[in-house]
């Protein structure tokens, strides 16, 4: 763009605002006066390089790792992420301290934010529990089927776990943190419930049971 504007300017005698306007973005006149007399007084077309103000801690190279540790450990924290690098003598060599602002700061230059995190239970997401869950709805499906009406007891239950967790973690801006965790992890108080569809009593338990099925335990959906 720079070129352009010297060569309205220069070679075919345009204005600096005619010569602006030629450009996109356009640019004002006092700009393409900037550019000419650079041009005029030292014979440079690019701009000179940035001068000024605090050099940068960290390469793009270090930047980068410092992202691969948040992409490694969703919960990792700002505190954690400043000792690894203080202790990496390899890659990130010659920084004794650095703030938890600079770090914060580097973060969110590559678009990582903190967020809720979202819990997924990976044990119920295995392909044992998938097969479970489609046994169980073709189970439903062909008891729906058959002449013989059936009713169905419906065991289910509750689980609250008392080990408390992180509820937030930094990660970028398109992508949901998640914190994967065994679904027995901390103790638990159990409420049990049930449903018992077509009976009003429990006294009507043994003649029921005698002609319909019982499902057994309940298989969690996600």
């Amino acid at each position: 763009m720079r070129t352009t504007v010297i060569d309205h300017v220069i070679v075919h005698g345009m204005t600096m605002a005619e010569a602006g306007l030629r450009v996109r973005p356009n640019l004002s006149r006092f700009t393409v006066a900037t550019i000419i007399r650079a041009f005029r007084q030292h014979n440079r077309v690019e701009r000179m390089p940035h001068r000024g103000g605090r050099v940068a801690i960290f390469t793009a190279a270090q930047e980068t790792l410092i992202v691969d540790m948040v992409r490694e450990n969703n919960l990792i924290r700002l505190r954690e992420i400043r000792d690894k690098v203080i202790a990496d003598n390899v890659n990130i060599e010659g920084i004794d301290d650095v703030s938890l602002a600079t770090i914060d700061r580097v973060l969110r230059r590559q678009k990582m934010r903190m967020k809720q995190v979202y819990r997924v239970p990976f044990e119920r997401n295995s392909a044992r529990h998938k097969d479970l869950r489609y046994e169980y709805v073709q189970r439903i499906l062909q008891l729906d089927a058959m002449a013989r009406p059936h009713e169905y007891l419906f065991l289910d239950e509750a689980g609250f776990n008392l080990q408390k967790r992180r509820q937030e973690a930094v990660t970028s801006l398109a992508k949901e943190p998640s914190l994967r965790f065994l679904a027995n992890g901390g103790g638990n108080i159990t409420l049990g419930s049930w449903v018992w569809r077509g009976l009003s009593t429990s006294s009507k338990i043994s003649s029921w049971t005698a002609n319909n099925t019982i499902l057994g335990p309940n298989i969690p959906f996600m």
